[in-house]
């Protein structure tokens, strides 16, 4: 499911950089609308009256410019540090935890001077070393659907399979994996599917590949060598939840039983208020469970509130969880459950 921007706006001190003259020239040639802003941090000209035409023509946005702070952000439990290759996603998942801190219009951004970016990722190698330092490259965003544009994507993993202690990773719910399947990672990255059951995938995340699509783009990474993980997010302790759940368990056996070194990560679905509201607004009529008094409110590493499920039902959902992965997976690694 390829990205085609209705737009794009370019930072002018990004043309400075090789992948902003190309990105430039072909998008032109391509007779996308493009434009200039003194700064990527600041976009004004993308149209939508309504919090709901505001958010979706923010995901038809794509603004190219310099990504000028190169001290990164930790990321726990995912990995130690953020690899900021880019923001956003053109996925239109209605709990996604980013309406709540990418502003009414959400627009993809990516970085042009990944060199630079690569150079501070080596200094933070270098100053950690001989412990091996971990990068996430999907902490506010989904990289692969602008990678046929920009190639970042590829240039890190190249980066990281020469280095004897950095690690990458990343996570999409995109399946444009073909470009990426010839890169030398060394096994040095993991490269990780988003999944859910079917029924979530199709009533909540609007705009990406469907679940046999994911599998089929997982099967060729794994082909290709690459360290595999699933992250099943969020899940939904709906009525019949552990029926779907131990469906999605012998799907995904079926096709990656025999993986070496294969990954789990959990997350459980939770919301804040303010994530609630701007849901409300963007989606009317949507069925996500936001019942607060279902919930139990809890800080956040982060030092905002959440709802999450009560202690009881996540002590059941940790149970189903393991108990599921040692059945189908017995030789695969929990990271963590949330």
């Amino acid at each position: 499911m390829a990205f085609s921007p209705a737009r794009v706006i370019f930072e002018k001190e990004a043309l400075q950089y090789p992948l902003g003259k190309k990105l430039l020239d072909y998008f032109r040639a391509q007779g996308v609308e493009t434009s200039f802003a003194a700064s990527h941090n600041r976009i004004t000209t993308i149209p939508g009256k309504t919090p709901s035409e505001g958010y979706f023509e923010g995901k038809r946005t794509l603004v190219v410019g310099i990504r000028r702070t190169l001290k990164f952000e930790t990321c726990k439990p995912s990995a130690h540090f953020q690899l900021p290759l880019t923001t956003s996603c053109p996925g239109k998942c209605e709990y996604c935890y980013l309406l709540t801190n990418l502003g009414k219009k959400p627009y993809l951004r990516v970085y042009v001077n990944i060199e630079e970016i690569l150079s501070a990722a080596g200094n933070y190698i270098e100053k950690r070393k001989p412990e091996v330092t971990v990068f996430e490259g999907a902490a506010t965003s989904d990289p692969l659907p602008v990678e046929p544009y920009t190639g970042t994507l590829r240039r890190a993993i190249e980066f990281f399979g020469a280095q004897e202690y950095g690690r990458f990773r990343f996570v999409t719910k995109f399946t444009d994996v073909d470009s990426l399947l010839d890169v030398p990672h060394h096994g040095h990255t993991r490269f990780r599917f988003s999944i859910n059951t079917a029924k979530v995938i199709d009533r909540f995340e609007h705009a990406t590949p469907s679940l046999p699509e994911r599998l089929d783009a997982a099967q060729k990474v794994a082909a290709s060598g690459f360290p595999l993980g699933f992250l099943v997010a969020p899940i939904m302790a709906e009525k019949g939840w552990q029926d779907s759940y131990r469906e999605l368990f012998q799907r995904l056996s079926v096709r990656f039983g025999h993986v070496p070194g294969l990954t789990f990560e959990f997350i459980t679905h939770r919301f804040t208020k303010r994530a609630k509201a701007n849901i409300l607004e963007i989606f009317p009529g949507t069925h996500l469970s936001l019942d607060e008094e279902a919930r139990t409110f809890k800080f956040g590493q982060f030092g905002y509130g959440k709802y999450i499920y009560p202690r009881e039902l996540l002590i059941e959902i940790r149970a189903k969880f393991e108990a599921m992965t040692r059945e189908f997976f017995p030789d695969a690694e929990v990271k963590y459950l949330v």
